[in-house]
């Protein structure tokens, strides 16, 4: 009897991607996917270790799995907390059969090509996540990572110390695994995405001729994690004039003397002439950005200038994040600490501010005529929704999953949308881009 596996991922996109190409290795070594992680001989946790929430989301995730998984099955962790913490988790865990870095089968206690478990890992070649292939995709859209590590020295990250430098992948390998996934939007996701191909030994980044590879694969490119320093005057031309003009900035903070201090470049002012720049490219731009709020030093003064700076830039979605002191991080030897109090009533502030704004825009949607593609039956998403990040827009159900419509808004409830069917069946790449110019967006 074939032994079977489940895999839990907790984190980000990229730790998606990682689980995907994890369940494809395991699928070529003969086993089998279980209904549910009860069911398991193996089940395998790909933690994430970004900040303390994270973290002791994935102790408890794994202390929860333990205490309802099979017996005699095994329970191996991986992923950002294995990767940072490795024998300091395996003793705190005695729960955990086996902590293991990313991506490596033998790890898990399975023999090679058998679909069988071990009792113990084998010395073999680690395998690199990063280049393996994938499983097609179960949705219209995917997740792909282009690259490892990071260069930026962040004052309150510490991913650089446990995923190392950046390593890029070739365009090449990249465009592969897009037509593996077979979909019809793709989502390139980094570190430091806009610099990706600046380790390649070119002496310059190569997010352009990726983009344009990429571009024509399938009919619709999402870029996320965008640091403003890369942003440049080509690649807004390029975003801007593509199907999908979706901005996500990765700004922190926009007071210049904590943005200093947080070793990352720029200020409010300049996001803000970068926001117009845009603008004035393609109304119809949608921005998403993510804040740090609490990091040492932070005033009164600096909170009030990201206020201001939140209803002057109207950005379209936004996340605020409290700080969160990491070992091996610049910041965390900083003085200043804010209070925890102070840093939630911070938050739930710029939150309120927010979700105002992110409403206001959703309103200003309705009578507009969107092009969509449909995730699943009464679920779609114009360029203005990011995957499993921002709202959606309810349909009717008998649209198909995968394919294009042009559809009329006439509700909007908070974050969601909802719209009624104009135009069925926009499957090609002409009708798809000729609704697409329809909205403003040239092709």
């Amino acid at each position: 009897m074939q032994s079977s596996f489940w895999v839990e991922t907790l984190g980000c996109p990229k730790n998606q991607v990682d689980s995907d190409k994890l369940t494809y290795t395991l699928l070529t070594d003969g086993l089998v996917p279980a209904d549910s992680p009860e069911d398991a001989d193996l089940v395998v946790v790909n933690t994430c270790a970004f900040i303390e929430e994270a973290r002791e989301e994935s102790v408890a995730t794994i202390l929860a799995l333990d205490e309802t998984r099979l017996q005699g099955s095994r329970l191996v962790v991986t992923g950002c907390m294995a990767e940072r913490y490795g024998e300091e988790l395996a003793q705190a865990l005695p729960e955990v059969d086996a902590v293991a870095g990313f991506g490596v089968p033998v790890q898990l206690g399975l023999k090679p090509n058998s679909g069988q478990l071990v009792a113990a890992a084998e010395s073999v070649p680690s395998l690199d996540l990063l280049n393996l292939p994938r499983p097609k995709s179960a949705v219209p859209w995917a997740y792909v990572k282009v690259a490892e590590g990071c260069d930026k020295a962040c004052g309150f990250c510490a991913i650089p110390t446990f995923r190392g430098p950046q390593r890029s992948r070739s365009i090449e390998q990249i465009v592969q695994e897009v037509a593996q996934l077979e979909v019809q939007e793709i989502v390139l996701i980094a570190q430091d995405l806009a610099a990706y191909g600046r380790d390649q030994g070119v002496g310059e980044k190569r997010i352009l001729s990726l983009l344009e590879a990429v571009s024509e694969q399938v009919e619709w490119v999402r870029l996320l994690y965008l640091y403003p320093s890369e942003l440049t005057d080509p690649l807004i031309e390029f975003m801007a004039a593509s199907a999908v003009p979706y901005f996500d900035l990765s700004l922190q903070h926009v007071s210049a003397p904590l943005v200093r201090r947080m070793r990352r470049w720029g200020n409010g002012e300049k996001y803000l002439r970068r926001i117009e720049q845009i603008r004035l490219l393609q109304p119809t731009a949608t921005f998403r950005s993510n804040f740090i709020v609490g990091y040492p030093g932070e005033t009164e003064a600096d909170h009030d200038q990201l206020l201001e700076f939140l209803q002057a830039a109207q950005l379209d979605w936004c996340g605020f994040f409290a700080y969160s002191p990491e070992e091996g991080t610049y910041a965390v030897d900083l003085d200043g600490p804010v209070p925890t109090e102070l840093m939630n009533d911070r938050l739930g502030e710029l939150r309120e501010i927010q979700d105002s704004i992110s409403a206001a825009a959703r309103d200003a949607l309705i009578g507009q005529e969107l092009t969509v593609l449909v995730d699943e039956p009464g679920v779609a998403r114009s360029h203005r929704e990011a995957p499993e990040i921002d709202g959606i827009i309810h349909v009717d159900e008998s649209l198909i999953a995968g394919d294009f419509y042009l559809v009329r808004v006439t509700e909007a409830h908070g974050p969601d949308l909802f719209a009624e069917l104009l135009v069925d069946g926009l499957r090609g790449p002409s009708t798809a881009g000729a609704s697409v110019a329809q909205n403003g967006l040239p092709r």
